[in-house]
């Protein structure tokens, strides 16, 4: 079969397109024959040499932590009845939070029946395999932070994968949304998704303006998909008593917030690490967000797609920063 594999660590030049073996599933396990499979910035990091001592992968190796498409075949152990099945699924090698994103950018992927989830009918396989992380992460990170009616919300990366469907959960939960992003494309998708005020974070002084959209009042919960420096000045925007919950390092790292104001102003402060260690159960957030879009109530946004002879050009559009929404790859 089609793969397209890291030959070595590098820019997206590395990526290549060859043949290897059909996969073959295991107990417990599925092949799925992949229709659409997602690309991630941690995909991008990991391709150039980067967070391996978190996520252990070593050239050569096949990307991708998520895709959907068709069961078509089962392991010992497995119901045959999900053989033709339209699932989505992260890889058997991924976890959330943990474990390798790999085998997903190929014509088929191994993956855990346990982890399958059916694609209702109305759904296309390119929103099914955004949701599979972005799903994910976005329902239970919302429900971790019970917004409340008149809660003042930011998002920061409100224009990515994550940060377009916490937007939409957020204003449907009658919250007040701030999203911040970077350029007039993604601030505009967020405005025409629900948020209220929409703030460029490239702009020197955006933390004040986030304040000024909400009439000097502070934010009640910060969602923060940016990381780095971004993520670290978005805990400046919070009211006493906030709670703010890093999930995203699209900025260049997860945020290093500041413990000794968050504990002074009684900001609670939840990292992805808490989060994924802690016993919250995330696969039925899955079936939950493709519910949700299944009845028209949530859109996946979905900005490019490339072949999968063009990954290189998906790696390439997510580092220029010039991607909205998800990338993905089909098949």
């Amino acid at each position: 079969m089609r793969a397209v594999e890291a030959k070595s660590f590098g820019g997206p030049e590395v990526l290549t397109v060859t043949e290897i073996a059909d996969p073959v599933a295991g107990p417990g396990e599925v092949v799925v024959d992949v229709a659409a499979a997602d690309v991630m910035f941690l995909d991008v990091v990991l391709r150039g040499g980067g967070g391996v001592g978190f996520f252990p992968v070593a050239p050569p190796y096949v990307p991708g932590g998520a895709v959907a498409g068709v069961v078509s075949a089962v392991g010992p152990g497995v119901d045959g009845g999900w053989v033709g099945r339209r699932v989505a699924t992260k890889t058997v090698a991924s976890a959330v939070g943990g474990g390798k994103p790999v085998g997903g950018y190929a014509e088929r992927a191994v993956a855990e029946a346990e982890s399958l989830a059916e694609i209702p009918e109305g759904v296309d396989f390119t929103q099914a395999a955004a949701l599979v992380h972005d799903g994910r992460t976005a329902f239970t990170v919302a429900e971790a932070a019970n917004i409340a009616p008149g809660s003042r919300v930011l998002v920061t990366a409100a224009g990515g994968g994550v940060g377009t469907l916490l937007v939409q959960l957020a204003k449907a939960a009658g919250a007040t949304v701030v999203a911040a992003a970077r350029g007039e494309a993604k601030l505009q998708l967020a405005q025409r998704l629900g948020a209220d005020a929409v703030i460029d974070y490239t702009e020197p002084g955006w933390t004040d303006r986030v304040r000024s959209a909400l009439g000097g009042a502070g934010v009640d919960i910060v969602f923060d998909g940016a990381g780095g420096d971004l993520g670290r000045q978005s805990q400046s925007t919070t009211a006493r008593g906030a709670r703010v919950i890093g999930f995203g390092n699209a900025a260049g790292g997860f945020a290093d917030f500041d413990d000794e104001d968050a504990a002074a102003r009684d900001v609670t402060v939840v990292g992805l690490l808490e989060l994924t260690n802690s016993d919250i159960d995330w696969e039925p957030a899955l079936g939950r967000a493709l519910a949700e879009v299944a009845a028209g109530r949530l859109e996946v946004v979905v900005g490019q797609t490339f072949p999968l002879d063009q990954a290189s050009a998906a790696h390439a559009a997510i580092e220029g920063r010039t991607a909205v929404g998800r990338t993905l790859l089909t098949v």
